[in-house]
C-alpha cells in the first residue's frame, strides 16, 4: 500500500470484507476477500451464471479534449477514430516506434472534440501525454471518476428495473443515466466475456451505488467479486492483462521486452485500411515473423497450474503458462500460454512441468463462448 496515492472511495467496504487492499496503478485494490462469505469459485460462478459486482477504479481514466484530440488518438492508437460518434466506444491498442505492444485501452467518444481513454498499467498514458505537447488538446487524468463493473447474464435484468431503455444499449456503447439518484455514465463493456456494464460515477456517489446494487440485486444473485475473479474469467475468454502475459514478465533471451500484435493475437485491433499510426511500419513488417503465439492449454485433472509453469514437448521446453484456472462449472483446468509457433495448434500434446506434472493439449482460444454471442446479445 506504500505506493497508493489515488482516491479509493470504497476502501473501507473492501476492508470490511477482508481485503488487505493491494496497490494497483496507485489505487488500493481488493485482490481477494476473506470475509465476504464467498470463495473465488463462488465469485467466478456468479459472473458466469448470475452477476458479479467489481470495483475496477484502478483503471486509468483520462480525458482528451480539444480540436486536436481526434488526430492525437488517430496517431497514437490502431483504430480509425473518425468512425466513433458520441456514445460509441472501441477497444484499441498502442504500439511504440518498434511496432511492439505497449498498452490496450477502450476509447469512448464523449462529444465532437472530447474522448475518454480507459486503460491499465501500460505506457499509453505517458505516450499520449508526450504526444499532446504543443497541440490544442487538454489531458485530464480523472481520479475522481470511479468504475464499478457489473458483469453477468442477470446484470441487464437488474439494471432494467432502474434505468429505462438499458436493454437497447448496444455492445460498446455508453449513455448518461441516473442510478439510485446519482448521475452516472454507463457503458456496455467489461473484462469478463459476459454481457456486462461499467458504471462510471463520482467518488462521492460510489458507496451509494455499490451498496444499492448489492442490496437491491440480491434477487438477481448479484454478489461482490474481487479483482482476482477477473483472472479466472479472462482465461476462459482470452482477455490479456498487461504485463502479466507479456515479455515484460517472460523475457526473451538476448532480446528486449516487447511483443507484436501478431504474436498476442491482437492484430484485429488495427482498423481495416489504416496504415498510418505510431509503429505502423514495423507492425506490418513483422507480420509472419512471430516468435511465439498466445494460445490456450487444456490440462488433465482438477488442479489449476501456476503462472510460470513450463510447457514441454519433443523433449524440450516450448512454452510457459501465464495465467490459469480450474472451473467447477465445466470441470476443466485451463490456461493462457506463450507457445512456440509450431506447437500452437489445436490438440498438440504437451507436458506441464512446475507446480503440476500433468499432460495437456494446446487448445484454441477462447474456451468460453467462442462466437462471442453472450457479450453481444440483444434485448
Amino acid at each position: 500500500m506504500a505506493n497508493s496515492w489515488r482516491i479509493a472511495a470504497l476502501a473501507e467496504k473492501h476492508r470490511a470484507m477482508g481485503s488487505n487492499l493491494e496497490d494497483w496503478n496507485g489505487t488500493p485494490t481488493a485482490w481477494t476477500y476473506t470475509k465476504s462469505g464467498y470463495t473465488l469459485a463462488d465469485e467466478h460462478e456468479a459472473i458466469r451464471t448470475k452477476a458479479g459486482l467489481m470495483d475496477v477504479t484502478g483503471l486509468k481514466k483520462v480525458h482528451y479534449v480539444g480540436p486536436h484530440a481526434e488526430s492525437l488518438l488517430e496517431w497514437a492508437t490502431t483504430r480509425d477514430i473518425s468512425k466513433l460518434y458520441p456514445g460509441k466506444a472501441v477497444y484499441a491498442t498502442m504500439l511504440n516506434d518498434a511496432g511492439k505492444f505497449i498498452d490496450d485501452c477502450v476509447i469512448y467518444r464523449m462529444g465532437p472534440n472530447a474522448f475518454m481513454v480507459v486503460h491499465g498499467t501500460g505506457r499509453g498514458y505517458e505516450q499520449l501525454t508526450q504526444a499532446a505537447l504543443g497541440k490544442q488538446v487538454a489531458v485530464l487524468f480523472d481520479d475522481d471518476l470511479h468504475d464499478l463493473s457489473l458483469q453477468g447474464p442477470t446484470a441487464v435484468d437488474f439494471l432494467a428495473e432502474h434505468i429505462p431503455g438499458i436493454r437497447d444499449l448496444p455492445y460498446f456503447h455508453h449513455t448518461h443515466a441516473r442510478l439510485f439518484g446519482c448521475p452516472i455514465t454507463i457503458s456496455r463493456t467489461g473484462y469478463t466475456g459476459e454481457r456486462g456494464y461499467e458504471i462510471f460515477c463520482k467518488a462521492a456517489h460510489a458507496a451509494t451505488i455499490w451498496d444499492g446494487i448489492l442490496e437491491h440485486g440480491k434477487a438477481h444473485g448479484i454478489i461482490p467479486c474481487s479483482f482476482t475473479a477477473l483472472d479466472w474469467v479472462r482465461v476462459e475468454s482470452y482477455l490479456l492483462f498487461y504485463p502479466f502475459d507479456n515479455s515484460e514478465f517472460y523475457p526473451f533471451d538476448n532480446e528486449p521486452a516487447g511483443d507484436t500484435l501478431w504474436e498476442l493475437g491482437l492484430d484485429f485491433t488495427v482498423s481495416k485500411d489504416k496504415t498510418e499510426f505510431c509503429g505502423a511500419y514495423e507492425h506490418f513488417r513483422l507480420q509472419g515473423k512471430e516468435r511465439f503465439k498466445i494460445f490456450g492449454v487444456l490440462l488433465e485433472g482438477d488442479q489449476a497450474a501456476d503462472a510460470g509453469d513450463e510447457l514441454w514437448a519433443d523433449g524440450k521446453k516450448v512454452g510457459v503458462i501465464t495465467c490459469a484456472m480450474y472451473s467447477r462449472l465445466t470441470g476443466k483446468s485451463m490456461a493462457i500460454a506463450r507457445l512456440e509457433v509450431p506447437y500452437a495448434e489445436q490438440g498438440t500434446p504437451l507436458k506441464v512441468k512446475g507446480s503440476l506434472e500433468v499432460s495437456a493439449i494446446a487448445h484454441t482460444l477462447p474456451f468460453d463462448d467462442p462466437e462471442k454471442l453472450k457479450r453481444t446479445a440483444k434485448g
